[in-house]
């Protein structure tokens, strides 16, 4: 048997063909069996891979934000932070193991230039987290109305065995599943 990785010779046998024409189809089968894309075993979207991070901006044109301290001296409002998406992203699984990791990616868009990421808190219970991503600005100052689409990567806490679960961000129920390891 031919190994898995190389591509068998076939023999043709090509009556009423001149010799260019047979040279041309051979050349043809040739090429044919060693180019095109192969294919890596992960066609997953960046955005969908754990652990996978953009450190400043994303093709997609949102920066990746952290949480950072505030500035000192100032009143600061605080607010829920605005988003439009979050994708649950589990490690993949591991026969050892059997649970794994979870973190979300969560994008949206600030208001204005002053707008920045205050705090991600979390509770577990069971099969529910219950998240608050919270945002904050300065008190009695002027910013400008200006468009700041993000991102933003959090660890969930704990282990997930296979199973269905519920994140509920600011309110809003995300329901995600966890598959267990292949036998």
């Amino acid at each position: 048997m031919f190994p898995t990785t190389q591509t068998p010779l076939v023999a043709l046998t090509c009556y009423g063909m001149t010799s260019l024409k047979r040279l041309t189809l051979g050349v043809l089968l040739v090429a044919a069996g060693c180019s095109g894309p192969r294919s890596t075993g992960d066609d997953t979207p960046p955005d969908q891979q754990f652990g996978h991070r953009y450190e400043d901006r994303a093709p997609d044109g949102r920066q990746t934000v952290t949480i950072g301290p505030a500035g000192e001296g100032m009143q600061m409002s605080y607010v829920s932070a605005p988003f439009d998406s979050v994708t649950v992203r589990a490690a993949p699984p591991n026969a050892e193991q059997g649970d794994v990791q979870v973190e979300v990616l969560v994008k949206g868009a600030f208001p204005d230039g002053c707008m920045q990421l205050h705090s991600f808190e979390q509770q577990r219970t069971g099969h529910l987290i219950t998240a608050r991503l919270e945002a904050r600005r300065p008190q009695g100052v002027v910013c400008f109305s200006v468009y700041r689409p993000y991102r933003f990567y959090a660890r969930l806490d704990g282990l997930f065995g296979a199973g269905s679960y519920t994140l509920k961000l600011n309110g809003r129920a995300i329901a995600f599943q966890i598959h267990g390891t292949e036998s």
